[in-house]
This record gives structure tokens, C-alpha cells and sequence, in this order.
């Protein structure tokens, strides 16, 4: 047994260092980047502003998006997959977000979580939690993978 040991904490003296905390981002000013983007996101749904709205994903194949019980990738499938709640006519409630929490994962990229809230006059019509794994862009903030559930 103190030959294990004694090869663990080789393996741990000799593992790469993680991040450190220095090298990460502040998490009070990486969270208000964060919300100031999550409320942009959320008055482009509100006008009606579809290219907006899915300027926040990553304009890759790979673009994760969870949706149906199945992930889909691709920034195409994620823009398709909106574009009906934005035709002329359709039927979109006012959108917004709450309980934002962000983790600096590396320099570049993060995890948030949030709630987003659907309203019509006054009343939830639906929420739900959501995951995102970002990534800073020369663009800014894109969203790698999205997973979002309704309550």
C-alpha cells in the first residue's frame, strides 16, 4: 500500500497545474458581461429580431442544442429550429431571464445557468432551467452547447 501512495502523489506533484484563479476571469465582471448579454438576447426575442437572437450561438456544425430529449448540432439547426416563433404573425411570448450564475471553467470559456421566464400579460407561460458552455470569441461570448429545460 505505501507503493500506491507513493505513486499517487508522483502522479499529482507531476500532473498539470489547472487554471488558477489568477489566469480566470473576474466572476463579477465575467457575470455582468454575462446578463448585459442575456438581456440583449432577450430584447432581440422580444422585437422579433431572429439573426439577433441566434447571434449568440457559435456558427459552427458542431453547436450543440439539446431540445426534444435529443442533442442536435449546428448553428443552421439552431437557427431553423427558431425561425418559426419569428414568421410574421407567429404567436411569441415576451422573454426574459432570471437567476443567472456564472463559472469560469478557463480563460475562455465559461458555464452559466439561468431560468428563462415566457410571459403574456403578466403570467409565466412556461420557464425553465438552463446550461450553457461558452466560449470568448474574437466576436465575443458564443454559445458552444445549450440545454435547456421546461419546467
Amino acid at each position: 500500500m505505501p507503493r500506491f501512495a507513493t505513486v499517487m502523489a508522483l502522479l499529482v506533484a507531476c500532473a498539470p497545474p489547472g487554471p488558477r484563479a489568477a489566469q480566470l476571469p473576474d466572476v463579477r465582471r465575467l457575470t455582468d458581461t454575462v446578463v448585459a448579454q442575456f438581456t440583449r438576447s432577450a430584447e432581440a426575442w422580444n422585437r422579433g429580431d431572429l439573426d439577433a437572437f441566434v447571434g449568440d450561438y457559435a456558427r459552427d456544425s458542431l453547436t450543440g442544442f439539446v431540445a426534444r430529449g435529443h442533442v442536435h448540432r449546428g448553428y443552421d439547426w439552431i437557427r431553423a429550429n427558431y425561425a418559426p416563433r419569428f414568421a410574421p404573425g407567429a404567436a411569441r411570448d415576451s422573454l426574459r431571464f432570471e437567476e443567472v450564475d456564472v463559472r469560469p471553467l478557463a480563460p475562455t470559456v465559461l458555464l452559466a445557468t439561468a431560468r428563462f421566464i415566457l410571459f403574456r400579460n403578466g403570467q409565466t407561460t412556461a420557464s425553465g432551467p438552463f446550461t450553457l458552455i461558452m466560449e470568448r470569441r474574437s466576436d465575443g461570448w458564443k454559445i458552444l452547447h445549450d440545454h435547456t429545460s421546461s419546467d
